[in-house]
């Protein structure tokens, strides 16, 4: 992979400014997950259903579940562990780590 290839694989996630129903699916997802500030794949799934209900649930549910979990594995988006699974955000690290290096 080049460098250029590189950049455009893990550049930022840029959250749109609004919802655009013809916009591809990674800037749909993103978007309602910024809406919701963090939730499970479930959980942004059912507000892109409310975003965009003409599309099948199942079709909707697949998809969210790919684009979370790339972007989760590039880095691009934070996730937590909980009980009912990853919670994914776009939270920042705001605070240095207080631990040290031996």
């Amino acid at each position: 992979m080049d460098d250029a290839a590189f950049r455009e694989q893990f550049k930022p996630v840029h959250v749109p400014a609004g919802f655009d129903q013809a916009g591809n699916l990674q800037d749909k997802v993103v978007f309602a997950l910024a809406e919701i500030g963090a939730g499970t794949a479930d959980a942004v799934s059912r507000k892109l259903e409310a975003l965009e209900p003409d599309i099948p649930e199942k079709e909707i549910i697949a998809k969210v579940h790919l684009v979370l979990t790339g972007l989760y594995k590039k880095g691009l988006i934070a996730g937590n562990e909980h009980n009912s699974g990853l919670v994914y955000n776009l939270h920042k690290i705001t605070q240095a780590n207080e631990g040290s290096v031996r």
